[in-house]
């Protein structure tokens, strides 16, 4: 049996790719192969290596002016990266190599792009006065938030809500969400 390796891209704490991990611990046909990430100091490294997950930091310089990770990750058989929480933009040699999907924690194209990320784009939310947000699941390209939608979630933002109370409905909803979408993606059911 071929089993689906996924490599999970982040830059922070890494509760996503602590669901993620725990999503697929003992599934015999997808696995989360490694971790990845930009800053040595970032706690997504702890959860990983406690999880019995491989971790790997990265210069500035391996991920855009080498092909070192592209190597490493062909090397390890992964066939999905996965980014949660990953903050650089992906470059065109990644991006030629792997299918590659981000999950946004506001419905795009509303809030995306350079810069909007965590609390800045709930605080936009909050600040717009919407009367909903959510998460948006998509396929990487050579721009931020802007690949192919493939998923979709919604929130109610009451009047009330703050930007940490927008995060908290957020954060539930990729908890829910992006593990099952994933297993979908790798499974077939969605393309």
């Amino acid at each position: 049996m071929n089993v689906k390796k996924i490599a999970v891209f982040v830059s922070g704490s890494g509760t996503n790719a602590q669901k993620i991990i725990q999503y697929f611990s003992g599934n015999e046909q997808i696995k989360v192969d490694s971790l990845w990430s930009n800053k040595p100091d970032a706690y997504a490294l702890v959860r990983g290596a406690a999880l019995g997950v491989d971790t790997f930091v990265f210069t500035r310089k391996q991920f855009y002016e080498t092909n070192e990770v592209v190597e490493k990750l062909k090397n390890r058989d992964v066939g999905l990266i996965v980014l949660a929480g990953f903050l650089w933009l992906v470059p065109d040699h990644l991006i030629d190599n792997f299918q590659i999907i981000n999950i946004h924690p506001a419905l795009l194209p509303k809030y995306g792009g350079k810069g909007m990320y965590g609390m800045k784009v709930h605080q936009a939310v909050v600040d717009n006065r919407d009367t909903e947000s959510g998460i948006s699941i998509h396929f990487v390209n050579q721009k931020y938030d802007e690949g192919e939608l493939i998923f979709q979630a919604k929130c109610l933002v009451l009047p009330s809500d703050s930007p940490e109370d927008v995060a908290k409905k957020v954060h539930e909803l990729e908890y829910q969400y992006f593990p099952v979408v994933i297993e979908q993606l790798l499974q077939g059911k969605i393309r």
